[in-house]
């Protein structure tokens, strides 16, 4: 899988904590580092991306920084993003051509809205992602439950053709990038 990316959105400390703490952070944070620790393992670049904004996730802020208890290496990529987008506007499209990436591996914050766009526009523009199904989350709103919001979008995603390039969902503790064990 060396023309695979994995892409960890937004898991930053104020989505974590307090009022806006998302669905099973802790769990989801643990998955990614399994996710990432075999990215790494199989020579798979790992990019973390950080949302900024004028409010809650103010860059350089404590709620801005990595959420307590991700893993990152000094080799890892970092990309800063200001929309739920997290191609618009930042250098992540030039960073996978620069690499020859093909294929996307997407996991993070928040389902319904930085996760889902970015998966969309990656489909768009012809990479195929495998999306983590039990490494991302949300808050969940008036209407629908985090898990609701979670489960949706893992189903729905994976029935969009339009675009050419697909979505496949696969479990935290069977996606392997390649290595032999599963």
């Amino acid at each position: 899988m060396n023309d695979t990316a994995l892409l960890i959105i937004d898991v930053q400390q104020g989505l974590c904590e307090g009022a806006h703490e998302a669905f099973e952070s802790a769990l989801v944070i643990d998955r990614i580092n399994t996710v990432s620790a075999k990215a790494r393992a199989a020579g798979v670049p790992v990019i973390f991306i950080q949302h900024e904004d004028g409010g809650l996730l103010k860059h350089g802020t404590r709620e801005w920084q990595l959420a307590q208890g991700l893993h990152a290496e000094p080799a890892d990529l970092r990309i800063r993003k200001t929309t739920t987008d997290s191609f618009l506007r930042t250098g992540l499209e030039a960073a996978l051509q620069e690499r020859e990436i093909s294929e996307l591996v997407i996991c993070g914050m928040h389902t319904e809205f930085c996760v889902d766009t970015t998966t969309r526009k990656a489909l768009a523009l012809g990479y195929p992602v495998l999306l983590v199904e039990d490494a991302h989350t949300t808050e969940g709103n008036a209407f629908v439950t985090p898990r609701q919001v979670i489960q949706h979008h893992n189903a729905t995603l994976t029935i969009i053709s339009s675009f050419g390039p697909r979505v496949r969902t696969v479990a935290s503790h069977a996606i392997n990038f390649g290595l032999t064990e599963g």
